[in-house]
């Protein structure tokens, strides 16, 4: 028996365009292929479980095999076959029922998945690497006889009786010359491994070398031997394809040491998915410890369709601040071969997209309620990734306000309403505006932050990457009437102004003469004195910058968009003189030249508080002491 036939499309020749179109993304017809051999597998399983097949399954295995001298590479399944009408029907028409209308649209496709998938030409991506194509298939149906179907990449093809003498399918693709990179097996090794590592059925692709023992030395040790055995690539049943109660922590993190086999840090806790309704979806994801900077790592979650890889770019599926979360999604919702467009556009895709968020978000009060402690232990390690979500995502923010913790100087940890509740009598001025101090850098600050405590006011610390954006935050949902103040943007009792003032023990004419004097000393145009009121157990010279400008800076330098006039502006700095500390009255004393030289020491000393005495200005401050002792 033998027939010849067209496939029935209308236009001249798609197989060079499917070639050429899909080249950069080749790879994918590997997957393809193997899918559609699970398909077969999974379909002759279920007959089986419904008493429609008696037969015998076998092992189920699906092989791929390599002949580098006959240049084929086969994928071979034991799975639900077809009979030589089937092929006609299944291949020449239906895989290709898309085809006039391929031919018409393809240049409006961005990938390879858009043009396979929204075409189902998933058969058809063999045609990107082989020249000829060849089917060998039996199929379970009673009396079917063996069928073999051949194609050369024109929209002619052949079947003849095949030469298959168990039930299931071979695909053998004869790579062409341009594509004989998938005859390498190290190559084929890759693109399962990326592809195929967590499906459903065995997965076989030849054999490997491993050591068995082989008896005992003349000491007793045993002796091992190198044997070769079957080299399967998958793990069958992974964990998200498992309920929750069927596993322990160890499974959680062997899981996870066999998703990243590269990673040194365990996970600190994770979410375990599953939801049938309103959409499909199991996964687990982890949260991995956040250095104290934005790690946007965006290869990091990978999605499954099935237990088919799709994708590591799930941005669309996942919000932006979940991105810094490992682990694996898998939805049967999502179409295997998914474009971005389709993502971007798919209403599944947002409804698990707000599935996700808000389970997170669950998850992270689950473990604030029940564990307050360890929640605080791991703060430092998922504050970056829990105020990141708080910023840019209201949904996120309105369950995450009740477990976002604020830390101060003394190592100690509050919600916004605890915060709130410690210093809004303390901490409220004279407008009662509740003020919140904080610090960046506690070395840097610590002579700003111990005279704040000297006050009885609490610091927070407030040091990571978008902590200024957070200041903003606060402000707006932290309580009523907050304001955040960094402890060095002014003197303390500008920061809190109460009600009670201190007065200046020194006249108009002599604060004038003091200003100038600094004026000169000082001789910055970035620096502005100002003389000012101030405890004369304070220090006698301070160096600050304006909260807003300066947050304006720190903003533009993390993404606050539109700010970049800011960012370009040098800093401005505000040098406060206390005219109540007796080395002003001392330097009103001096003469001349003598006043300047102890206005210029202080200053420096102020300077010197804050890191920012440097270089030569350090080495003539140095000088200058010695001298002065």
């Amino acid at each position: 028996m033998q027939e010849k036939g067209t496939i029935s499309i209308h236009s001249e020749n798609i197989f060079p365009v499917i070639k050429k179109f899909l080249y950069s993304d080749n790879e994918i017809f590997l997957r393809e292929l193997v899918s559609n051999a699970v398909d077969a597998t999974q379909k002759l399983r279920r007959l089986s479980s419904l008493g429609k097949y008696d037969g015998e399954l076998g092992d189920s295995v699906i092989d791929v095999k390599l002949d580098k001298e006959a240049k084929t590479l086969t994928i071979s399944d034991k799975g639900i076959g077809m009979t030589g009408e089937e092929i006609k029907k299944y291949i020449n028409q239906i895989a290709f029922s898309g085809a006039t209308e391929f031919m018409e649209k393809f240049k409006e496709a961005k990938d390879a998945n858009e043009i396979i998938g929204r075409f189902g030409l998933g058969f058809y991506s063999a045609f990107m690497v082989a020249n000829l194509v060849e089917i060998q298939s039996l199929s379970y149906q009673k009396d079917a006889e063996p069928a073999k179907w051949e194609c050369d990449g024109s929209t002619t093809y052949k079947i003849s009786e095949g030469n298959r003498t168990e039930i299931g399918t071979d695909i053998i693709l004869h790579i062409n010359e341009e594509s004989e990179e998938f005859l390498e097996q190290a190559r084929i090794q890759e693109i399962l491994d990326k592809y195929a590592k967590f499906l459903p059925v065995p997965i076989r692709f030849g054999k490997r070398s491993t050591s068995e023992e082989d008896g005992k030395d003349e000491e007793g040790k045993p002796k091992y031997k190198t044997v070769e055995v079957d080299n399967f690539i998958n793990n069958t049943s992974p964990a998200w394809t498992k309920a929750p109660s069927e596993l322990k922590d160890e499974d959680y993190l062997a899981f996870y040491r066999e998703l990243y086999p590269y990673s040194i840090d365990e996970p600190l806790f994770w979410i375990h998915l599953n939801v049938d309704y309103p959409f499909n979806l199991t996964g687990v994801l982890y949260f991995p410890k956040i250095k104290n900077e934005l790690e946007l790592q965006r290869n990091k979650i990978k999605l499954f369709s099935r237990q088919v890889f799709i994708t590591d770019e799930v941005k669309d599926i996942v919000p932006e601040f979940l991105m810094l979360l490992h682990g694996v999604i898998d939805s049967p919702d999502i179409p295997l071969n998914v474009s971005r467009s389709y993502l971007q556009a798919d209403s599944n895709v947002r409804k698990i997209n707000s599935y996700i968020t808000r389970k997170v978000a669950d998850k992270l009060q689950e473990i604030y309620k029940s564990d307050r402690k360890e929640f605080e232990s791991k703060w430092d390690d998922i504050g970056l990734f829990i105020k990141y979500g708080m910023l840019s995502d209201e949904k996120f923010a309105e369950k995450a306000n009740d477990f976002c913790l604020l830390k101060n100087t003394d190592g100690k940890y509050f919600t916004f309403q605890e915060y709130y509740e410690k210093v809004k009598d303390i901490q409220a001025d004279k407008d009662q505006n509740v003020v919140y101090l904080y610090t960046h850098d506690t070395a840097e600050q610590d002579s700003f932050i111990t005279t704040a405590k000297s006050k009885g006011y609490d610091v927070l610390i407030l040091d990571g990457p978008l902590d200024t954006h957070m200041a903003g935050y606060l402000e707006q949902h932290g309580g009523e009437k907050v304001q955040l103040k960094r402890v060095d943007a002014d003197v303390i009792d500008k920061l809190i102004q109460k009600e009670e003032t201190v007065e200046l023990s020194i006249s108009e004419e002599e604060s004038k003469k003091i200003n100038e004097l600094f004026v000169k000393a000082i001789d910055r145009q970035d620096m502005n004195v100002s003389v000012e009121a101030m405890l004369d157990s304070e220090f006698p010279v301070s160096v600050t910058v304006d909260e807003f400008m300066r947050r304006m800076k720190d903003m533009a330098k993390t993404g606050g968009g539109g700010m970049g006039f800011y960012g370009e502006m040098p800093d401005n700095y505000k040098v406060t003189v206390n005219g109540n500390h007796p080395l002003v009255k001392r330097i009103l004393e001096a003469k001349d030249e003598e006043g300047q030289k102890l206005a210029k020491q202080a200053f420096d000393l102020a300077l010197l508080s804050r890191g920012l005495l440097k270089g030569s200005d350090l080495t003539s401050f140095v000088k200058r002491s010695v001298e002065m002792i």
